[in-house]
C-alpha cells in the first residue's frame, strides 16, 4: 500500500489522488526495488457499489497498493472534495503507455484473462505495435473457479516466467478479488487489473471515440453498444451511486457546520 500517495474515501472505498504519469513512476519503482505483492485497482462507480454490497470486494480495493479513478464519476467526486484530478486513469491508456515505456527498459509482461482468441489477438497486436516488447507469457483461465491444483499450477507458471508486470483482464469484481487473493502467491512486482482493455486493444469490443472518453461520455457509448449487459450498471447503479454520494456530502457538510458551534 502506497502510504505517501494521498487517498480519500468515497462511500467507504479508497481512492488515491494520482494520474497516469505518477502511476507509471510507482510501477517502475516497484520493479526496480523488486517489491512483490503490489496490485493496482482501476476503479469506477460500479466498483464502489460492488464494494458496498460485498465486503470481500471492498477489502480487495481498500487493501490494494493503489486504487485509481478510472470512472469519470470518481474524478468528479474527488473534485467535489477539493482534490485536483485533471483526468481519469483510463485502463487501456495506462497499459499502452507502460508498454511503450517498456520497449526501452526491457520490462517483461504477462497477460492473464479474457478468452483465448481475444488474448491471442491482443498479444499479436501488441507485438506489432511494439516490436521490442518482452512478453513472458499469457494465459486465458476458464470462466469458473479453478481447483486448488489448477490454481497452484497457474501461479507456478506465472512465477517461472518471471514477469515484471502481470496485466489482469478478468472484469469487475473478479480481477480485484483475484489479485487480492494472489498477492502473496505471485512473485511479481506489479499486478494491474485493466478490465476491458484486453478487448479494446484486441478490437473485439468497440471503444468509444476519444472525445467521448475525455469528456465523460464513454458510459453512454458502452450503454448503446452493450445495452443488455450494461443497462443496470449505468442507469440504475450510477444513479444510486450519485444519490448515496450526495447524501454522504450533506452529512459531512452538516457535521463540519455543527462543529463550529460547539463550545
Amino acid at each position: 500500500m502506497e502510504k505517501d500517495i494521498e487517498a480519500i474515501s468515497i462511500l467507504g472505498t479508497k481512492l488515491n489522488i494520482i494520474q497516469i504519469p505518477g502511476v507509471i513512476d510507482i510501477m517502475e519503482r516497484w520493479i526496480k526495488e523488486v517489491e512483490t505483492g503490489n496490485y493496482i485497482v482501476i476503479a469506477n462507480a460500479n466498483d464502489v457499489m460492488m464494494g458496498r454490497k460485498y465486503q470481500a470486494v471492498n477489502q480487495s480495493i481498500n487493501e490494494s497498493s493503489l486504487s485509481v479513478a478510472d470512472g469519470i464519476s470518481l474524478v468528479w467526486a474527488a473534485r467535489v472534495q477539493g482534490r485536483h484530478l485533471e483526468r481519469r486513469v483510463y485502463g487501456p491508456d495506462l497499459m499502452l503507455e507502460f508498454l511503450k515505456t517498456s520497449c526501452h527498459k526491457e520490462y517483461s509482461h504477462f497477460f492473464y484473462g479474457s478468452d483465448p482468441d481475444t488474448l491471442k489477438t491482443m498479444v499479436d497486436k501488441i507485438k506489432t505495435k511494439f516490436p521490442q516488447i518482452k512478453i513472458s507469457g499469457f494465459y486465458s483461465p476458464p470462466f469458473r473457479k479453478l481447483t486448488d491444483s489448477e490454481d497452484e499450477a497457474v501461479a507456478k507458471m506465472i512465477n517461472q516466467s518471471c514477469p515484471d508486470v502481470l496485466w489482469v483482464g478478468l472484469g469487475c469484481p473478479r480481477q480485484q478479488l483475484w489479485m487480492h487473493e494472489h498477492r502473496d502467491k505471485l512473485k511479481v512486482p506489479v499486478m494491474a487489473g485493466v478490465g476491458a482493455a484486453f478487448d479494446f486493444i484486441a478490437g473485439t469490443k468497440l471503444q468509444a471515440p476519444q472525445w467521448m472518453r475525455n469528456n465523460g461520455f464513454e458510459w453512454l457509448f458502452r450503454l448503446v453498444t452493450e445495452p443488455k449487459r450494461l443497462w443496470k450498471r449505468y442507469l440504475v447503479g450510477n444513479f444510486i451511486f450519485l444519490w448515496l454520494y450526495l447524501k454522504e456530502l450533506v452529512k459531512i457538510k452538516f457535521l463540519k457546520f455543527s462543529q463550529q458551534f460547539k463550545p
